[in-house]
This record gives C-alpha cells, sequence and structure tokens, in this order.
C-alpha cells in the first residue's frame, strides 16, 4: 500500500499521542513502568510530553489519518526541559526510580534514536509500520550520522526490525520486569539499495 505520510508538529500531538497510546496499551515495557492506577491517560499524557520534545529537536512523521507515528531524536538531541520532567516525574509516581534504576546499554556513539514507532490496533497489519520505518530510515541515512538505535521489549518487533536492516546488539533481563532487546543499524548502503 501507499501511505502517505508527513511531518508532525504541534497540532498534531493530542491525535498521536492518542494513536501511540492505542498502539502501547499492552506493551511489557509501559505496562512495566507505568503505575496501574489511570495507566491509560499516563501513558497518553507521556506520549504527548516526548512527542512535542521529539518535534522540537528530532523528527516525528505521521500518517495522513494519524493512525501511524514514528518519532526519532538526533545523537545531540538534549534531555528534556525541567517542566517536562516534572511532569514526567509525576506521571511515572513510584515507578520512575526503578524505571531509572533499569540497566540498558548505552547507546552507540553518533546513533540517531527510533524513539517510538507505533500504529493504533485498528490499523496494524496492513504495512503502516513498515512504511514509516522505511521513511525514517531514509531520513538518518541522508543525515551526517547514518546510524540508529532502539530499545524494545516486545519480541515479535524484533523480526519487523530485523527485515529493515537492524541487527540485534543485546538482551537485557529487567529484574521483576520486562526482556528489553537493544537494537542498532548502519544506514550507509541504505541509500544505495535505495531502502
Amino acid at each position: 500500500m501507499n501511505f502517505q505520510l508527513r511531518r508532525a508538529t504541534m497540532y498534531d500531538v493530542p491525535s498521536a499521542a492518542a494513536t501511540l497510546a492505542d498502539a502501547f496499551d499492552s506493551y511489557p515495557w509501559t505496562r512495566w513502568s507505568i503505575p496501574a492506577d489511570e495507566y491509560l491517560a499516563r501513558l497518553e499524557r507521556l506520549q504527548a510530553i516526548y512527542l512535542s520534545h521529539a518535534i522540537e529537536h528530532g523528527l516525528v512523521l505521521i500518517s495522513h489519518d494519524r493512525d501511524g507515528v514514528a518519532a526519532l531524536l538526533p545523537p545531540d538531541c538534549p534531555e528534556p526541559d525541567t517542566q517536562r520532567q516534572e511532569e514526567i516525574a509525576e506521571l511515572m509516581g513510584e515507578r520512575l526510580e526503578i524505571m531509572f534504576g533499569a540497566q540498558l546499554p548505552a547507546r552507540p556513539e553518533n546513533s540517531w534514536e527510533l524513539a517510538t514507532l507505533g500504529v493504533a490496533k485498528s490499523s496494524a497489519g496492513r504495512g503502516l509500520g513498515s512504511a514509516l520505518l522505511r521513511k525514517s530510515l531514509w531520513f538518518i541515512a541522508t543525515s551526517p550520522f547514518p546510524r540508529v538505535s532502539l530499545e524494545t521489549s516486545a519480541a515479535q518487533n524484533v523480526r519487523l526490525y530485523q527485515r529493515h536492516g537492524f541487527v540485534l546488539s543485546q538482551c537485557t533481563d529487567i529484574e521483576e520486569g520486562p526482556r528489553v532487546y537493544s537494537m542498532r543499524a548502519e544506514l550507509t548502503d541504505h541509500l544505495r539499495l535505495g531502502v
């Protein structure tokens, strides 16, 4: 299918956050890290905070119907500002310290981060996620830093990313939490191959 994808603006944040909340409703990492009390409302607000940060400092791609979203952060991306960090801490509550205590591998040097990629459940299985991923990788491949890394806690996502050139670099089992798969891709051949 031919999906219409474009760069998101702040206007898109509420609907994009709702899409990601739907997509990540049962995602192992968010279910482990976000308090169960008002889980979906917290998840949606957290997505909105991170999306607005990514729009300001990186790239957010969204589908025409706003049913698919991808967010990319560049290697030199700053941390969220103080106001955002305070709101994140409030939303995470007692889970904040536990989440930040999880020991995950450091990101590769000069690597973009595929911070999130999600498709609404009603639009899943049509290739929208792959279309967003292809456009994201093309954008990164044309940048001065043609490499990208990501983390996922859904085993089925590993196969999707491998089909698009990612390699699994490490698996981390979080104590009383999910398994996290760290992946990376060098994109120097993506332009030559037309990916």
